[in-house]
């Protein structure tokens, strides 16, 4: 296996954090590139290179030219479908102009690979005869959020037809896991398992029978792996469970970690936010060779315990 140095963009946040490790144990070298916005310093190990920087910063490319970068990975950005409504041109300024920056970068610096992170709110709501969604499925966003990772995938594209760069695009279902913050896509379960183990109630949007896909971070980190290793390039697969857990469901799996019953309060529902999701995964199972691994159960269990151990 080639070994490469890859940059993480946003590598100081969850998703990256784990990244950043799953890396490291392949024997590749992460260099991480985060202004700390949402990521935290403490979530880079020491023996990794920082950059404090925001991938709108017009010093980018002077600030990774001569670090004979093999590949970029993409996951900063504004990742919240509720503060896309509220503000969208701050979410297409993080989202589509940040990836245009590290885009022009890539291509001044020769790097040949970029995988980008993509979402299931691309797809919009599904109707069930759909589940699990394909990547064929035409995308049909209903949020800001979903608008601006549409974009920012077809920029990719294009970047592809005339400079000859390779991309993978990978859409993630909901992420969960260890070192998630409040927002984002996944942010439901580090939201209630905070709340959970401070003791205070826990409130679900809608009417709980809403679905989401809900894969663990660690997987995600593999996948993206993969995605580097990978000759099928220049598509999109999904990561995910192919598996749906309506809020419900997570409520009462966690009320079994918990050992106590926990009622959840109810209410309205937000604009923007998608039914019912699930995404096939078999395209990634054939052109990545990757398959989540981590069972739902145990991953929550994991992601109670962190927030756990940081209330002690």
């Amino acid at each position: 296996m080639f070994l490469l140095k890859v940059l993480v963009a946003g590598g100081a946040g969850f998703i990256g954090s784990h990244l950043v490790r799953a890396l490291q144990e392949e024997g590749h070298t992460p260099v991480v590139l985060d202004n700390l916005s949402t990521g935290l310093r403490e979530h880079v190990p020491g023996d990794v290179e920082f950059l404090e920087m925001d991938v709108c910063d017009e010093s980018l490319l002077q600030k990774i030219q001569g670090k004979r970068l093999d590949a970029i990975v993409h996951l900063a950005g504004q990742t919240m479908v509720d503060a896309s409504v509220q503000d969208p041109k701050n979410d297409a300024e993080e989202n589509i102009i940040g990836t245009i920056n590290l885009l022009e970068a890539a291509r001044q610096c020769d790097i040949e690979r970029i995988i980008f992170s993509s979402t299931a709110a691309s797809y919009g709501n599904v109707s069930a005869e759909d589940l699990p969604v394909l990547e064929s499925k035409p995308l049909m966003p209903m949020s800001f959020y979903g608008l601006s990772k549409v974009t920012a995938e077809h920029y990719l594209e294009v970047y592809r037809q005339i400079f000859g760069m390779d991309h993978v695009v990978l859409r993630f279902a909901n992420v969960y896991g260890e070192r998630q913050g409040d927002g984002g896509e996944g942010g439901v379960i580090s939201i209630f398992a905070k709340r959970i183990v401070q003791g205070e109630d826990i409130t679900i949007f809608g009417d709980g029978e809403q679905t989401r896909d809900f894969v663990y971070a660690g997987d995600i980190a593999k996948g993206i792996c993969a995605a580097l290793r990978t000759k099928d390039v220049n598509t999109a697969y999904n990561l995910s469970t192919q598996t749906e857990t309506s809020l419900r469901e997570l409520v009462s799996l966690l009320s079994k970690i918990a050992g106590r019953e926990i009622i959840p309060l109810y209410g309205p529902e937000r604009p923007g936010d998608i039914r019912r999701s699930m995404l096939a995964n078999g395209k990634a199972a054939r052109g990545l060779g990757w398959k989540p691994a981590m069972p739902l159960l145990e991953g929550l269990r994991r992601t109670m315990d962190y927030f756990a151990k940081r209330e002690v």
